[in-house]
C-alpha cells in the first residue's frame, strides 16, 4: 500500500471494536511520532499513552460525549511543556552529545540562536509553539498508523483543564493539546465506506 492508498484509507473512526492493538504495535506507532520533525528538533512535549479503562472512563464526562476515547484500544495524550527557556535547549544539547558521541561545543552558536530565539517570545507565544510542536507530531503518528491499517481518530474537543487535572499534568509541567484514540474500527461504522471529502488540488495548493 503506497501513501496515497493509506491517506485515502483512513478516516476518523467514530466507533472501534473492542479488539485490542498489541504492545509491539502501540510502541511501533509511538515510536514513530517521538521521530517527528520539531522546531529546533527540541520537542517541547510529551506522549502519553492511556491503556487503562478506569483512567479513560474518568475522562469521559470531559470529551464533550466522545465515547470513543473510552471504547478504543488506547489514547494517546500529547502534552506540551509549560515551561520554556535555556534549559528548553541544554536538554537538546545533552542529547546532542549523547546521540552524535561529539562536544556541543561544535554548534555553541547555533545554541545560542536557540535561546535568542526562544527568549524572544512571549509566554503565551512560546506556550503556542509547544502546542504548534505537538501537533506536527500528531500527524506523524496519524500517517504512521495509516501505513499499518491502524485505525484512529484525532481531537481537538475536549476540556483541556479537565484532562489536565485529571491526568496530572501540571505536576509534570505539561498541558493537554491533544488526544488520538486508536484501535481497529468497528464493523458498524458506517463512516469507513464513505468517500473522502477533501477539497480538489487546484483548489488547494497555489503555485508561484
Amino acid at each position: 500500500m503506497n501513501i496515497h492508498q493509506a491517506l485515502d484509507w483512513r478516516y476518523a473512526v467514530r466507533e472501534f471494536s473492542p479488539e485490542k492493538l498489541s504492545g509491539h504495535i502501540v510502541e511501533t506507532l509511538v515510536d514513530a511520532a517521538r521521530k517527528s520533525a520539531s522546531s529546533y528538533g527540541l520537542q517541547p512535549y510529551k506522549i502519553l499513552v492511556l491503556e487503562s479503562k478506569s483512567l479513560r472512563q474518568d475522562l469521559l464526562p470531559y470529551s464533550y460525549g466522545q465515547q470513543k476515547v473510552v471504547d478504543c484500544s488506547h489514547l494517546i495524550v500529547f502534552a506540551a511543556h509549560t515551561n520554556i527557556g535555556d534549559h528548553t535547549v541544554d536538554r537538546y544539547v545533552t542529547q546532542f552529545e549523547k546521540t552524535r558521541g561529539v562536544p556541543a561545543a561544535g554548534i555553541s552558536g547555533y545554541v545560542t540562536h536557540m535561546k535568542e530565539a526562544l527568549a524572544s517570545k512571549s509566554q503565551a507565544e512560546k506556550q503556542a509553539w509547544a502546542h504548534q510542536q505537538a501537533y506536527i507530531a500528531l500527524g506523524t503518528l496519524l500517517t504512521a498508523a495509516a501505513s499499518m491499517r491502524i485505525d484512529s481518530c484525532p481531537m481537538t474537543g475536549f476540556d483541556h483543564n479537565a484532562y489536565d487535572d485529571v491526568l496530572g499534568l501540571a505536576n509534570l509541567g505539561l498541558e493537554s493539546s491533544a488526544i488520538v484514540a486508536l484501535g481497529y474500527r468497528s464493523a458498524r461504522d458506517r463512516s469507513s465506506g464513505l468517500p473522502k471529502v477533501r477539497f480538489d488540488y487546484d483548489d488547494l495548493v497555489i503555485r508561484m
